[in-house]
C-alpha cells in the first residue's frame, strides 16, 4: 500500500476514490498535470504623480493624432481656393449638350413616357411629386416670370443646382446664377425619341411644356429626393 501511494500522485489517488484508475489518470493528466497556470506579474500601485503624467501623455498624443487627421474644407476655404468655380475653358455650351440629352432620357423615364408603360396623360397630380424631387443638373431652363425683369428670357443648361440658385451656361458661353426666389422657370421635354404604341400613327408629337416655381426648389438637390410635394397657391407671382 505504501509503494502504491508513493508511485501515484496524491491528487490522482483522490480521483481514484471516485473513478476508475484509467478515468482518474485521464482527469489528472488533462485537468491537473498539463493545465496552464496564468501568472499575473506583481507591480506596485502607481503613484498619483505617475497617473497624472500618463493622462497628460495620452491627451497630448490624442491631440497630435487629431491634428494629423485630414478634415473637410469649410465653405469659406472652398471659395478661397475656387473649388466651386467652373474653369473658363469649360464654360462652353457645347460641352453640356450631351448632358442635356442624358437628362431628357432621365425625365422621360421617371415620367413614364418610354416603353410599353407610356402613360396617356401627364398631370400635376401624377408628375408633380416626381418633378419636385428630380435632379435638375442638365435641364435646359428658361426664365418665364421673375420680379427682376432683366432675367426674363434667360435660357441655358443647368450646370450647378445650389440651395438658392440655378447656375446655367448660356449659348453665348456665359455662366449665370439665377436666384430661385420669386422666379418661374420653364423647360420642355421632346418626345421625338418616344416610340409610338401599336395601332398609333407615327407622327412627331409636340414636346411637353413644364413650368416650375423656383421657391419650391429651394433645397439642395440631394435633400429634394425625400421632400413631399403639395399643390398650393403662390401669392408672390
Amino acid at each position: 500500500m505504501a509503494a502504491a501511494s508513493t508511485s501515484v500522485p496524491f491528487a490522482q489517488a483522490l480521483l481514484q476514490r471516485a473513478h476508475s484508475p484509467e478515468t482518474a489518470a485521464s482527469h489528472y493528466n488533462d485537468r491537473i498535470a498539463h493545465r496552464p497556470l496564468q501568472i499575473r506579474a506583481s507591480s506596485p500601485t502607481p503613484s498619483a504623480r505617475a497617473t497624472r503624467r500618463k493622462a497628460l501623455t495620452e491627451r497630448r498624443d490624442k491631440r497630435k493624432r487629431n491634428a494629423q487627421t485630414p478634415r473637410p474644407l469649410s465653405a469659406a476655404q472652398k471659395r478661397r481656393l475656387g473649388l466651386n468655380e467652373i474653369p473658363k475653358e469649360q464654360q462652353k455650351y457645347a460641352i453640356y449638350v450631351p448632358l442635356h440629352e442624358l437628362w431628357l432620357g432621365y425625365m422621360r423615364e421617371i415620367l413614364g413616357l418610354t416603353g410599353a408603360q407610356r402613360g396617356a396623360f401627364v398631370t400635376p397630380a401624377s408628375a408633380g411629386q416626381m418633378l419636385a424631387s428630380a435632379d435638375m443638373h442638365g435641364a435646359k431652363l428658361r426664365v418665364v416670370r421673375s420680379r427682376c425683369v432683366g432675367r426674363v428670357g434667360l435660357e441655358g443648361i443647368v450646370v450647378r443646382d445650389t440651395r438658392y440658385t440655378f447656375e446655367i451656361v448660356t449659348e453665348h458661353n456665359v455662366v449665370k446664377a439665377l436666384p430661385k426666389e420669386h422666379t418661374v422657370f420653364g423647360f420642355s421635354i421632346s418626345l421625338a425619341h418616344v416610340e409610338a404604341k401599336e395601332g398609333e400613327e407615327a407622327q412627331a408629337p409636340r414636346p411637353l411644356q413644364f413650368e416650375i416655381f423656383g421657391e419650391q426648389f429651394q433645397t439642395r438637390a440631394p435633400d429634394r429626393a425625400n421632400r413631399k410635394f403639395r399643390l398650393h397657391y403662390q401669392p408672390d407671382l
